[in-house]
């Protein structure tokens, strides 16, 4: 059997509200938290990455070289985080399209690039359409889906995230342990408490 093209998708269009300026900015270990996001996804190596961009996206674009991931605007970043999945997703399917697609964010620091490969050997091993992360008792990104859900993906709307289809199909789900997925960052003291 061919190996999957596998596409990544950074989701980075956030406001950050909480945090009062931009998180894909914040600094952990010397590094964006944005940075390491790309990081992980370039460490993967897989077929095709594309970062989100929407909120304050001119000041978070001077931090990384824009040509070391390809980058695009969400003008409707502010619908929620439907949105910007559904455009990054557009934007792989445009080209060669993925067989499949691994939807993470940017502002989960334990997320690396072994993660994301766990998450490819675990859809080859199971031939599930569908691999979650599973933490906190609960699933959610980085999570994998398989083509069959590209259609479903595009009518989510608002801040609806992928682990309403995962929910939706628990049936062709599987899991794999990340209990640092606890772990993002919405304040000053999530960050303090990073940085510890």
């Amino acid at each position: 059997m061919e190996k999957a093209k596998t596409g990544i998708i950074i989701l980075a269009a956030g406001e950050s509200s909480r945090l009062g300026y931009p998180k894909q900015i914040a600094q952990y270990k010397g590094i964006t938290l944005l940075q390491y996001a790309i990081d992980s996804a370039l460490g993967a190596k897989v077929e095709k990455q594309v970062l989100v961009l929407g909120a304050n996206k001119d000041e978070i674009k001077k931090t990384f070289r824009g040509d070391s991931i390809p980058n695009i605007p969400n003008q409707d970043w502010e619908k929620g985080m439907a949105s910007s999945m559904q455009k990054g997703l557009d934007y792989l399917l445009k080209f060669d399209a993925p067989d499949q697609v691994i939807i993470m964010l940017c502002d989960m620091p334990f997320v690396d690039s072994k993660l994301l490969k766990k998450l490819i050997a675990a859809q080859k091993k199971t031939g599930k359409g569908i691999v979650a992360c599973e933490y906190s008792d609960t699933i959610g990104v980085p999570i994998l889906f398989t083509k069959a859900y590209f259609k479903e993906l595009k009518t989510l709307t608002g801040d609806e995230g992928a682990k309403k289809v995962a929910q939706a199909h628990e049936d062709d789900c599987a899991l794999v342990k990340f209990p640092m997925g606890k772990v993002d960052v919405d304040t000053e003291e999530d960050l303090r408490d990073l940085n510890l």
